[in-house]
């Protein structure tokens, strides 16, 4: 072509202006491979070697100064890739590295630092003087293999941390799980671009509240699996009514009994509440019943056989939506269900024989549940804690859930959520867990005490299995602190209500 051709060439778009603002463009080193020079060994150097070494704690690092703090030198011990050099700085201390990083306290020799790496062509960062810094180190928020970067452009590293607080507490501990099956599952996806991006996009649904991901064989497996195990529950405890009950007796005791739908809308309104609080259902069940001057024992039998159903499909609908963390559900089950294989026993023997005693006991037990549940609903979320004694704490909760006839949900949920977990994932984890404890529960009071009260069970399961889906879908999804205090002062007031009429 002609350069003389009046025929003009297309220019190129002109880049898009940077907006004001912070410009600086972030970018993740791998520090292990860089050679990192720190100037400085008092606080200062020891807060930023604290942080180099958080994050990649094999870097080869060399820390230079005439003196090092003792806790600068105890960190140092514990990394062998970092060298301390006790003397004066000297430019030809800069050979031979890759970063340089000035924390001393003499502002004249920081910035001489600052200009002799710039004339090496040398990344420098000095503490504390943001205008001679070639780059910040920011506030890290990370989960497993997730990390994220904070920075306020050197003006606010209070806002910085402030921040970072806020999204540590916010962002589950379960998106590191996440994180290690994405490569997994992006190297199985096949198909052409347009696909692979549909199929991760839902994969990574559940990150913002939607469905948790399964691949079309998955759910076609599960699907088979469910339809299965419901065919062969239906046919047992259709064959062991049978032995009991006639069909006839059932339809008419559904169909007459005023109270029949009083105990379904009772099973629906417990499962709903017990849905999206992680808690509640024993404990809204129990009050209700034994507002019908119906035995301990009774009631604590009829809400788990209940509850088996209940929680059985409330679990399943919650692993369906991705709520459920593994770990945390190995952790309480075994424990749980020996805790209520106890409480169903000792309730079965003495209930009965020592009523008297056991009803003002459970009041009260009662009564310090619902203040538990009202403290929830103000309780300001605090640093996430550790609980190291899982076992324990779901061996109480079974216990008391068998002998008190609620109180899984209000001690487990609420002391996990409490100590910084993730309620959608406590929740679901729970509801799981709760399926083999109350089955649990329900077969120690078939074997003590037999098969009571069917009426209360056939209503109570109803109005649960009715009321699961729901609660699952809106789990998580909905403010629940007007919940709590209703739940909370509904259990308080019976409870007084109670106890007035044993001391009346």
């Amino acid at each position: 072509m002609s350069l003389s051709s009046n025929k003009a060439l297309p220019q190129p778009e002109p880049p898009p202006a940077v907006p004001d603002g912070n410009r600086l463009f972030p970018v993740f080193l791998k520090l292990e491979q860089l050679h990192v020079l720190l100037v400085g060994g008092g606080a200062v150097g020891h807060e930023k070697l604290s942080a180099m070494l958080a994050n990649s704690p094999n870097a080869a690092i060399t820390v230079v100064a005439t003196w090092f703090g003792a806790e600068l030198r105890a960190l140092a011990a514990r990394h062998p890739a970092v060298q301390l050099r006790e003397h004066p700085y000297d430019p030809t201390t800069l050979v031979g590295h890759d970063l340089v990083i000035v924390a001393t306290d003499d502002k004249a020799l920081n910035l001489q630092i600052k200009a002799d790496a710039n004339r090496q062509r040398l990344l420098c960062n000095v503490a504390d003087t943001p205008a001679a810094c070639d780059f910040y180190l920011g506030s890290i928020v990370q989960k497993g293999d997730l990390k994220i970067a904070i920075s306020t452009n050197g003006k606010s590293p209070t806002i910085a941390k402030r921040l970072r607080e806020m999204l540590t507490h916010s962002l589950p501990d379960e998106l590191h799980d996440v994180l290690q099956r994405m490569a997994q599952i992006r190297e199985k996806v096949g198909g052409d671009f347009a696909h692979k991006v549909k199929s991760l996009n839902a994969v990574t649904a559940e990150l913002t509240g939607g469905p948790a991901y399964e691949s079309p064989a998955a759910a076609r497996w599960r699907k088979i699996a469910t339809g299965a195990l419901l065919a062969f529950a239906a046919m047992l405890v259709f064959n062991i009514l049978s032995y009991y009950f006639t069909l006839e007796q059932v339809w008419n005791a559904a169909s007459n009994a005023e109270t029949f739908w009083l105990f379904v809308a009772i099973g629906f309104g417990a499962q709903l509440i017990d849905g999206l609080l992680g808690m509640g259902y024993g404990v809204v069940t129990a009050i209700s019943l034994m507002s019908l001057n119906i035995a301990p024992a009774a009631v604590s039998a009829s809400i788990h056989t209940a509850e088996m159903f209940a929680s059985g499909a409330s679990g399943y609908h919650h692993y369906r939506f991705g709520n459920v963390n593994k770990r945390l559900f190995k952790a309480l089950l075994i424990p749980g269900v020996l805790g209520a294989i106890a409480g169903a026993y000792l309730l079965s023997k003495f209930g009965e024989t020592y009523a008297g005693y056991v009803k003002p006991f459970l009041a009260a037990y009662l009564l310090l549940l619902g203040i538990r549940i009202i403290s929830k609903a103000f309780a300001k979320p605090g640093p996430r804690k550790k609980h190291k004694k899982l076992g324990i704490l779901a061996a109480a909760g079974g216990f008391l859930d068998s002998f008190g006839g609620g109180g899984w949900g209000p001690l487990v949920t609420s002391t996990l959520i409490a100590g910084g977990r993730t309620p959608q994932y406590v929740i679901g984890s729970v509801s799981v867990t709760e399926f083999f404890v109350t089955f649990a529960s329900a077969v120690t009071f078939f074997a003590t005490l037999g098969i009571s009260h069917w009426q209360i069970i056939l209503g109570l399961i109803i109005g649960g299995v009715a009321a699961a889906p729901l609660a699952a879908r809106l789990a998580g999804r909905l403010p629940v602190r007007w919940m709590f205090v209703g739940v909370g002062l509904m259990v308080i007031v019976w409870s007084l209500w109670a106890l007035r009429k044993v001391f009346m």
